[in-house]
């Protein structure tokens, strides 16, 4: 697999954020954890379970050990040691915690959980004090994993919600003092970046120019990169992006929910087409040129797409299997937005695949969906249920790739040096 995050290159407008963050991983997984902040949960956590529970019932109650960063005098991974990319997001709280497989990983616990931390944010401008409350509940189960799994490097990032919000960095400091998690709130530009390195694999094969595309619950995220050159694994290089506030959440917001008739939700249907289409309006033009190339490739890493293909190849329930990887006729993702926009909420919550939690914002990813399609006509679109937690993941080993690399180097220069 790739070992390089994709160089900067060309910024699109849109770029928000402070300061160009510098951090490649957070090592302060150290404080100790009180029991009633990490034993809460429900049933609707998706928690992965499939290596052998590394602690014991006194490390448990000790807290974690020492976590090592990558200027350690000895860098190597040893057997049992984990990493850990934690993302928490506008709508959702996602971790991954996985093990080195030769140059790929091995997914050994992971967690998700609709948070909707940007709840409102669009209007207000602050985070309510409910939706950090449910952050800070997925967080602390987060934090027990991180602590419970032997977890050696491990990076957690905040999105556009903590960009955004008045309070949002408040609420960072809040999370490190309750949890001991320490979130970098990252730039449009890295999460854009990030999303490219933990999901280009799945690009379809083909030799002209791709677009990859995140949409988030409070940002979409889009990326041209150079036509592909025949490496697969390669992560190819970043030639323009655009972030704009547009997500299924913030969309969603600010549009309202006014869908008592039909006529009412195919109208404010329009007005989330308009909206999101005006703001990608600058990246359309620069990118005109490449879109008018033939065997263009699209890429979609999201809920939005990960849904919609559920409902393609007509699911009971989700499957991450059957949906990660799989490339749809675009006409087909564009029919099934289609019929959606038309249907009540509790219409589309009866849809396999949706259910409540999804029922009244995947109108709005339909939307950024279509407008995307508008500006990008590839005839297929890839669909990959994977992202930043991944790009995190494959960015803390190949920098412990080249930690160890240079050691090497160095004893190697040191033991050729006469005495």
């Amino acid at each position: 697999m790739a070992d390089m995050l994709p160089p900067d290159r060309k910024t699109g407008a849109g770029k928000k954020g402070g300061g160009k963050s510098g951090k490649v991983a957070d090592f302060r997984y150290k404080r100790p954890f009180q029991r009633d902040e990490t034993r809460k949960g429900n049933g609707r956590d998706r928690t992965q379970r499939t290596g052998k529970n590394a602690s014991t019932a006194a490390r448990r109650d000790q807290g974690p050990a020492p976590v090592k960063g990558p200027h350690h005098k000895n860098p190597a991974h040893r057997p049992g040691e984990a990493y850990a990319a934690l993302d928490l997001g506008t709508n959702n709280c996602r971790l991954l915690i996985a093990r080195p497989s030769g140059r790929d990983f091995t997914v050994i616990d992971a967690f998700s959980r609709v948070v909707k931390l940007g709840e409102d944010l669009a209007t207000s401008g602050r985070l309510s004090d409910e939706a950090m409350d449910r952050a800070l509940g997925a967080l602390s189960i987060c934090a027990d994993k991180l602590r419970r799994r032997k977890v050696r490097l491990a990076r957690s990032v905040a999105t556009e919600a903590c960009r955004r919000a008045a309070n949002g960095p408040a609420f960072i400091e809040r999370v490190k003092e309750k949890t001991g998690i320490v979130l970098d709130i990252i730039t449009a530009e890295e999460e854009a970046r990030l999303a490219v390195l933990g999901c280009h694999i799945l690009l379809e094969q083909g030799h002209g120019p791709a677009v990859i595309f995140d949409i988030g619950g409070g940002s979409t995220e889009l990326v041209l990169l150079e036509p592909a050159d025949g490496e697969k694994n390669k992560v190819p290089r970043i030639l323009d992006w655009q972030s704009v506030p547009w997500g299924v959440v913030s969309l969603t917001d600010t549009v309202g929910r006014g869908e008592d008739t039909r006529d009412a939700r195919l109208a404010r249907y329009a007005k989330m087409r308009e909206i999101v289409s005006g703001a990608f309006a600058p990246f359309a033009e620069r990118i005109a040129a490449a879109s008018m190339s033939r065997d263009i490739r699209l890429l979609g890493t999201s809920g939005t797409v990960t849904t919609l293909a559920s409902l393609h190849l007509e699911l009971p329930h989700y499957d991450r299997k059957a949906v990660d990887g799989l490339i749809v006729a675009s006409d087909s993702m564009r029919e099934i937005s289609t019929r959606l926009s038309g249907m009540s909420p509790a219409e589309r919550s009866e849809l396999p695949c949706i259910g409540h939690d999804r029922a009244d914002l995947v109108v709005a990813g339909c939307a950024i969906l279509e407008s995307i399609l508008d500006l990008w006509p590839a005839e297929r679109l890839g669909v990959a249920d994977r992202g930043i937690r991944e790009g995190i993941l494959r960015s803390l080993m190949a920098a412990e790739r080249q930690s160890e690399r240079a050691l090497q180097a160095l004893n190697a220069m040191r033991a050729g040096k006469p005495d």
